[in-house]
């Protein structure tokens, strides 16, 4: 090995303290954050190792062990490597390490979906980047010449030595072991130490900062979660949704709602929330909303065709593998509702099928227009169809009267889509519906609904948001669904899975049996 000038040495001494910062700061961050867990970070995993780290996330005891020794595995190399003590061993420890994160979930082509990071990587991430440097520690290990290790081997560093200046080498390039340790060396040996003390004096102020933030700001963030929305980690489900089978296909009681997904929100006279909506779902934000829907067992979600391009991006890189339900919008909005040409309404329908729905269903407001606008042939034109295709078929509708005359039409689905919520909010007082009442006689529906064999699902059940899901959820199981949509944004996710589970474990109150 060629010699290392002081500043060479001096450079790789800075690099080592930065590198061992770096593990330091992660680890006493993840002690000091009240139940910190690898779970959800082991849960994005998807890669050829996933059955791996999930199994890792799925077992409390195994999962405990692995946040053991992460945090304090952290701590150890990032003080080690700090002070120059057993460089060497924490350094190998330290790729072990990396290397576990890095195979959790590489950025490699296709699969730079998961945990968030501070840019964007292409293979070459952080985490490749520090193993490469750990292992100029392996190699040259600078904490015996600038570090604790300097007085921990004094007896085993080598007979030439490379990593000095020749006006510091003894003429016969050896050392006299018997020499006691001169200040001088004491010094070199502990040079890193003040920086030791600058990341002590760094971290007690960041922890007051902290301190300061959970006190007096409500919508304080950290890197968790937003305090603001009151957050429920995925550690806090319960259990995952139950399912249940409709025409073959198996269906999550809660059904997952993409109105908010694709950006449509029944927002009543606020102008600014479906803008809102959409600059807050990008494409990232949807495939972690449906991997978390999955994770607390919701398969399906129920969207339109607008959807189709990104749920095939889903599947195609292995995020996950969700079912969705299709609405079949057959309705122009350009000069208010209008049907548009029934070849445009076809090649909507064409677009789910292809892409892989579970299901289609006439959605609600086409089958209200159609019905009450005479258009029945052409209803029962595009269920046709979706059944010759052998796929599912259902109908939607927001009034009662649409089911009834669709019943008294002969149609025969293989499922129900129909609106429940009760009037107990104050916009529904309005003498004028203004987007703000999606069912608009809750009794009739009740009892009409209940006639009917096919499985219901129950739509709006929160009235757009105007109801809370504990009522809205158990008012809907209780008056006859047998399950229900609702449109959630993450941070509402395991809050509300839990909330329909603890309805469908308790003696729910129905007339309607079951149907699914």
């Amino acid at each position: 090995m060629k010699n290392l000038t002081n500043k060479q040495l001096n450079f790789l001494v800075v690099l080592r303290v930065l590198v061992g910062w770096h593990f330091l700061y992660e680890g006493l961050s993840k002690l000091m954050t009240p139940g910190w867990s690898a779970a959800e970070f082991l849960n994005l995993s998807n890669w050829w190792f996933a059955p791996f780290y999930l199994w890792i996330a799925a077992n409390p005891d195994i999962l405990q062990i692995a946040d053991f020794l992460n945090i304090w595995g952290l701590i150890l190399i990032g003080l080690a490597l700090f002070i120059g003590a057993f460089e060497r061993v924490a350094a190998i420890s330290g790729i072990a390490l990396l290397t576990l994160y890095y195979f959790a979930n590489p950025p490699f082509v296709g699969n730079d979906f998961g945990t968030q990071t501070e840019g964007n990587y292409l293979i070459v991430s952080k985490n490749l980047i520090e193993i490469f440097a750990l292992t100029i520690f392996i190699v040259i290990p600078t904490g015996k010449y600038i570090g604790i290790d300097k007085f921990i081997f004094k007896k085993k560093v080598p007979k030439v030595m490379p990593l000095v200046n020749k006006s510091e080498r003894p003429a016969d390039n050896k050392i006299d072991e018997k020499q006691p340790i001169k200040r001088r060396e004491v010094l070199k040996g502990l040079a890193t130490l003040p920086a030791l003390g600058v990341f002590g004096t760094a971290l007690y102020q960041q922890a007051k900062w902290n301190s300061w933030e959970e006190k007096n700001l409500v919508d304080a963030q950290t890197s968790a979660s937003t305090k603001s929305f009151n957050s429920v980690a995925l550690k806090q489900l319960k259990q995952p949704v139950p399912k249940a089978s409709v025409a073959g296909n198996e269906f999550s009681r809660l059904i997952l709602g993409g109105n908010l997904l694709s950006g449509w929100a029944h927002s009543r006279d606020l102008i600014y929330v479906s803008q809102l909506v959409k600059a807050y779902h990008n494409k990232d934000r949807i495939f972690s909303t449906l991997l978390l829907a999955e994770k607390c067992g919701i398969n399906t979600l129920l969207t339109n065709p607008i959807l189709c391009s990104l749920i095939t991006e889903y599947w195609k890189r292995g995020i996950g593998e969700i079912q969705f339900i299709s609405d079949c919008a057959g309705l122009d909005y350009t000069n208010g509702p209008q049907p548009m040409p029934f070849n445009d309404y076809l090649d909507k329908v064409k677009l789910a099928i292809d892409t892989g729905a579970a299901a289609c269903y006439i959605q609600g407001e086409t089958a209200d227009f159609y019905m009450s606008n005479n258009r029945v042939d052409d209803l029962a034109k595009v269920i046709q169809y979706i059944r010759d295709r052998g796929v599912s078929v259902g109908i939607g509708a927001h009034r009662i009267e649409t089911i009834q005359a669709c019943v008294d039409q002969g149609f025969n689905p293989d499922f129900w889509m129909k609106t429940l919520h009760d009037h107990n909010y104050w916009s529904a007082k309005h003498p004028e519906w203004h987007d703000n009442m999606y069912c608009f006689n809750p009794s009739k529906t009740i009892e009409y609904m209940e006639s009917l064999p096919q499985p219901w699902i129950a739509f709006k059940v929160m009235a757009a948001g105007a109801i809370r899901p504990k009522e809205a959820f158990r008012y809907a199981f209780e008056n006859g669904a047998d399950f229900i949509c609702a449109g959630m944004y993450d941070f509402q996710m395991v809050e509300d899975v839990n909330i329909c589970n603890d309805i469908l474990q308790s003696e729910v109150k129905r007339s309607r049996k079951w149907m699914a």
